[in-house]
Protein backbone atom coordinates (compact mmCIF):
# COMPACT_ATOMS: atom_id res chain seq x y z
CA UNK A 1 0.00 0.00 0.00
CA UNK A 2 1.18 3.34 -0.96
CA UNK A 3 1.17 6.01 1.90
CA UNK A 4 -0.10 9.38 0.62
CA UNK A 5 2.28 12.30 1.24
CA UNK A 6 1.03 15.39 3.78
CA UNK A 7 2.34 18.08 2.08
CA UNK A 8 -0.33 20.30 0.42
CA UNK A 9 0.62 22.62 -2.45
CA UNK A 10 -0.69 26.10 -2.44
CA UNK A 11 -1.26 28.21 -5.61
CA UNK A 12 -2.04 31.80 -6.20
CA UNK A 13 -5.48 32.41 -5.99
CA UNK A 14 -6.46 29.28 -3.72
CA UNK A 15 -7.85 29.78 -0.20
CA UNK A 16 -5.13 29.75 2.21
CA UNK A 17 -2.64 30.98 -0.45
CA UNK A 18 -2.54 34.72 1.64
CA UNK A 19 -1.43 34.39 5.06
CA UNK A 20 -2.43 37.48 7.94
CA UNK A 21 -1.13 37.96 11.23
CA UNK A 22 -4.03 40.18 11.81
CA UNK A 23 -2.07 43.50 10.86
CA UNK A 24 -0.67 42.73 7.49
CA UNK A 25 -1.78 39.92 4.76
CA UNK A 26 1.05 38.84 1.85
CA UNK A 27 1.12 36.16 -0.35
CA UNK A 28 2.63 32.70 1.82
CA UNK A 29 5.01 32.60 -1.34
CA UNK A 30 6.55 35.09 -3.95
CA UNK A 31 9.66 35.96 -5.86
CA UNK A 32 12.96 37.59 -4.52
CA UNK A 33 15.36 38.89 -6.74
CA UNK A 34 18.49 39.93 -6.26
CA UNK A 35 19.82 43.55 -6.48
CA UNK A 36 22.86 42.15 -8.45
CA UNK A 37 19.78 40.45 -11.32
CA UNK A 38 21.06 42.45 -14.18
CA UNK A 39 18.02 44.31 -15.68
CA UNK A 40 17.87 41.97 -18.77
CA UNK A 41 17.27 39.27 -16.87
CA UNK A 42 14.85 41.26 -14.32
CA UNK A 43 13.07 42.40 -17.57
CA UNK A 44 12.75 38.83 -18.64
CA UNK A 45 11.90 37.32 -15.34
CA UNK A 46 8.90 40.08 -14.77
CA UNK A 47 7.74 39.37 -18.52
CA UNK A 48 6.74 35.68 -17.53
CA UNK A 49 5.29 35.97 -13.81
CA UNK A 50 3.23 38.77 -15.86
CA UNK A 51 2.35 36.67 -18.74
CA UNK A 52 1.47 33.63 -16.08
CA UNK A 53 4.67 31.42 -17.46
CA UNK A 54 6.05 31.29 -14.14
CA UNK A 55 3.72 31.22 -11.07
CA UNK A 56 4.72 30.97 -7.20
CA UNK A 57 3.30 28.04 -5.27
CA UNK A 58 3.58 27.43 -1.74
CA UNK A 59 3.97 23.77 0.27
CA UNK A 60 2.63 23.37 3.70
CA UNK A 61 1.97 20.17 5.97
CA UNK A 62 -1.57 18.91 5.70
CA UNK A 63 -1.53 19.40 9.73
CA UNK A 64 -0.53 23.09 9.79
CA UNK A 65 -3.19 23.78 6.95
CA UNK A 66 -5.95 22.13 9.13
CA UNK A 67 -4.77 24.27 12.21
CA UNK A 68 -5.47 27.60 10.28
CA UNK A 69 -8.35 26.59 8.69
CA UNK A 70 -10.07 25.30 12.51
CA UNK A 71 -8.16 28.53 14.08
CA UNK A 72 -9.79 30.90 11.48
CA UNK A 73 -13.55 30.21 13.13
CA UNK A 74 -12.11 31.39 16.41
Amino acid sequence: MQKRSSIKTLRQGDPKFRITDGIITTPRAGFELSKSCPDDYRSLLMQAINAGWIKPVAHVKEEEYMWEILCDGV
